[in-house]
């Protein structure tokens, strides 16, 4: 195993800059995961890591060791693309022992550690299969052996679960977590699934046009966005701008015609655009009128059934405010109806006051 350490870390592609001043530790058997949309920078910041790009300023180090401009072969790390990159006239055996047959191991520990990792991943009946003729699943999973088998000191996932369907995708994030937690390998996952990296990882940073927004566990980044941007791109959120009012003791948003109760914002936040975040799950809804702070009255504009949970939307009367609303599916009679009045509540401790995010 071994800790990654980026300092300062800045990569150009001639004008144009994909990675700027990222200073990140991922400690020794971490499950780290870079997030963020298409274009972003994580990619770019993982093949920095594996040695396929050098970046045009800062280090990268491996547990204190200088491994920015080793060569990817030298770095002892197994990758995972997003297209597997198997060789399809292989048998899963062959695929598996590529590495080891190059790094010139003898047979015999080959044909053990090809045997021990395809039992880990479940794939041992399969060993003298063409890859061809493997699912999409099995062959994820021998991509995985092959990265595996090697005993790298840190392995690198990019985006491997994307050519997947829904079902698969599920049981093969469980799959991955199962092994990470086995081998005790450091890990690295780039994804721009939320749900990939809220339930994966031990720690997340979230990119956005080649800066990283926010670092932390996900429960930090989801309770406590940094701005509007992470409020908005992990899960789902309510985003209105908000002022102070002249005490700067409340906040006034214009959207709602009314002030709002919040818990006060971080100092460093209280200058210049502002917004306020409230997640769907925690608005309050009843047909019943409600009492204490940021009560409003709405009618149900559309109600959305989705399986698990049933999504409503609220427009705010007097206001061209519509709120999006979330509840665990407890059956039928329970859903709210399309154009019933209803008493909407923003819990003062659920809404978070950010700062938008700056453009760079």
């Amino acid at each position: 195993m071994s800790s990654v350490t980026l300092s300062n870390i800045t990569k150009r592609f001639g004008n144009f800059t994909a990675v700027k001043d990222l200073d990140l530790v991922i400690e020794e058997g971490e499950f780290f995961t870079f997030l963020g949309p298409s274009g972003c920078g994580k990619t770019t910041t993982l093949r920095m890591i594996a040695g396929f790009y050098y970046p045009s300023e800062g280090k990268v180090k491996f547990n204190e060791k200088d491994m920015t401009t080793v060569s990817p072969e030298n770095r002892n790390t197994g990758m995972v693309f997003q297209n597997y990159a198997l060789f399809p006239h292989m048998t899963v055996y062959e695929n598996v022992a590529f590495g080891l047959k190059v790094r010139k191991k003898k047979k015999a520990e080959i044909k053990k550690r090809v045997e021990d990792v395809l039992e880990k991943v479940r794939l041992k009946p399969f060993i003298d299969r063409q890859v061809s003729q493997l699912s999409g699943g099995q062959q994820q999973r021998v991509a995985l052996a092959r990265a595996l088998v090697i005993e790298p000191d840190i392995l690198l996932l990019d985006e491997p679960l994307s050519n997947l369907d829904a079902r698969l995708r599920d049981e093969m994030r469980n799959e991955i977590l199962r092994l990470q937690r086995e081998y005790g390998i450091t890990t690295i996952y780039v994804t721009h699934d939320q749900v990939e990296a809220l339930t994966m990882s031990d720690r997340i940073a979230v990119f956005n046009v080649g800066n990283c927004q926010q670092i932390g566990t996900p429960t930090e980044i989801y309770n406590q966005p940094v701005n509007d941007f992470v409020a908005e791109f992990i899960g789902e959120t309510n985003l209105l701008d908000v002022d102070w009012k002249e005490d700067k003791e409340e906040f006034y948003s214009e959207g709602l015609n009314k002030s709002i109760a919040v818990i006060p914002p971080e100092p460093e936040m209280s200058e210049g655009p502002l917004k306020m975040s409230i997640r769907p799950e925690a608005i309050q809804v009843s047909e019943e009128e409600l009492s204490g702070p940021n009560v409003f009255l709405g009618n149900v504009q559309l109600v959305q059934f989705t399986g698990e949970a049933v999504h409503s939307f609220i427009a705010i009367h007097e206001s061209d405010v519509t709120l999006k609303v979330t509840d665990l599916n407890k059956g039928p009679s329970t859903y709210l109806k399309e154009n019933a009045q209803v008493y909407v509540q923003l819990p003062p401790s659920q809404v978070r006051v950010v700062p938008k995010a700056k453009k760079e």
